[in-house]
């Protein structure tokens, strides 16, 4: 009998976990944390400069995020990769060698980098575990794209004691980021396969006649091929589209904000930082717990709860005070307000592919990216004009908790479509034309 083959579908998680830690952890947290905060010493660039910077990275990422998905159908899935690898080790070998001034920066990281990190980590990471997870498509999810929030907690610091111990050459730190994007993509050339037929094998590693067999999964994902445009025809991705963005600003206002409500009801400096850390660590325990759960219950469910528990945190971090258990109460708020961010981030993708497959995935989540990011990055901002307006961050938080609501509310309408009333518009305007 032929030896049985091993379901590569495991190895290439493994791969897309490296390439998050590398191609989004190194230069996102590394960069725009540790080494950008050296640098503004140098080039004495105005925080509000900076801080524009990491505004505009994430802009772009929104911005590339359709031109990445369409690289993924004319290139494939490898060549995104490590095209995505190639552009950020081309963006930081010129914050390293060249950047003296506040445009270059904004060029060269917001610009250049943000482009790169959605070639080479979301888009075609997610549209990966689309091609070769079903069942445990959830959980594949969870881990592919949580690497990156463990290198804000271990590469960053690292990277910062390495300058540090280098006269605070914050050039090199951008070197050594040059250094392991081309690591990734050597990783993403040898390691990217681009779908189980490619190899000879099954999504989850599962045969035809034992996937044909009624399954939980079935259920919860779809067997339709759907097309993009009939995707867009449904009221239910724009649902979800909603509630991928109500879920992402209220974490981008409190990654702005929270460390600077700490400090100004007076938390000290030291628990203002180790909150952000206990944010990092909820952004990836959520990231895992909506990966499980999404594979188990009805993708509506998990993403309500996942939305539930920003509720939650936003009434610790209103209510958190100096003194007594307030400080582990900060804590828990921020540990909270990751793992919804987490979990509703897992619970995006994932809907996205159960509910329209893995064949339309790239453009259905290129499109969503792209409006996820554009309307939630100036949350920031929206919260800095809220604190001026009322001389606090309680509204702000609340509106991050009524936010938290409309998602809700989105995601309970937003049912599995079925393909007939998107079929039917799409052969009556073939006929047409």
């Amino acid at each position: 009998m032929p030896e049985k083959v091993k379901f590569y579908g495991w190895n290439l998680l493994a791969v897309l976990f490296w390439l998050d830690f590398i191609n989004m952890g190194v230069p996102y947290y590394g960069g725009s944390v540790i080494i950008n905060d050296f640098m503004t010493r140098d080039i004495h660039m105005s925080a509000s400069t900076r801080g524009f910077g990491f505004t505009l990275l994430n802009i772009f990422v929104g911005v590339a995020a359709i031109p990445a998905a369409i690289s993924i159908v004319k290139i494939g899935l490898r060549a995104t990769f490590v095209l995505g690898s190639v552009i950020i080790c081309v963006g930081a070998l010129y914050m390293g060698l060249f950047t003296k001034s506040a445009p270059e920066y904004l060029i060269a990281f917001g610009v250049v980098i943000g482009i790169g990190i959605i070639f080479a980590t979301l888009v075609p990471a997610f549209t990966a575990v689309a091609r070769w997870f079903r069942k445990y498509r959830g959980r594949a999810n969870g881990i592919a794209v949580s690497a990156s929030g463990i290198a804000g907690l271990l590469a960053a610091p690292l990277l910062g004691s390495v300058i540090r111990g280098h006269g605070n050459n914050w050039r090199l730190g951008w070197f050594i980021v040059a250094g392991a994007a081309v690591v990734a993509g050597f990783l993403a050339f040898f390691g990217v396969k681009e779908s189980p037929e490619s190899m000879g094998q099954f999504v989850d590693g599962i045969p035809p006649e034992q996937q044909e067999q009624t399954a939980r999964t079935d259920a919860l994902a779809t067997k339709y091929p759907w097309t993009t445009s009939q995707a867009y025809r449904t009221a239910a991705y724009w649902l979800i589209a909603l509630a991928g963005i109500v879920a992402t600003f209220p974490f981008f206002l409190f990654v702005a904000h929270w460390a600077k409500r700490l400090i100004g009801v007076g938390f000290s400096g030291s628990d203002a930082d180790w909150a952000l850390g206990f944010l990092t660590i909820g952004t990836l325990v959520g990231r895992w717990i909506g990966g499980v759960v999404m594979d188990f219950i009805n993708a509506r469910v998990a993403f309500v709860l996942g939305l539930a528990v920003y509720i939650v945190g936003t009434y610790m971090a209103i209510t958190a005070m100096p003194g007594g258990n307030g400080v582990w109460l900060a804590y828990c708020a921020a540990l909270l307000n990751g793992a919804a961010y987490g979990w509703s981030f897992t619970c995006v993708g994932t809907m996205v592919a159960h509910y329209f497959g893995p064949a339309a995935f790239p453009k259905l989540y290129g499109t969503m990216t792209l409006l996820i990011s554009l309307i939630a990055s100036p949350a920031g901002i929206v919260g800095g004009w809220v604190f001026d307006a009322y001389k606090s961050y309680t509204p702000a938080f609340e509106l991050n908790a009524l936010l938290a609501v409309v998602g809700i509310v989105a995601i309970i309408f937003a049912a599995m479509p079925k393909p007939g009333a998107a079929v039917a518009a799409e052969t009556v305007q073939a006929a047409a034309r």
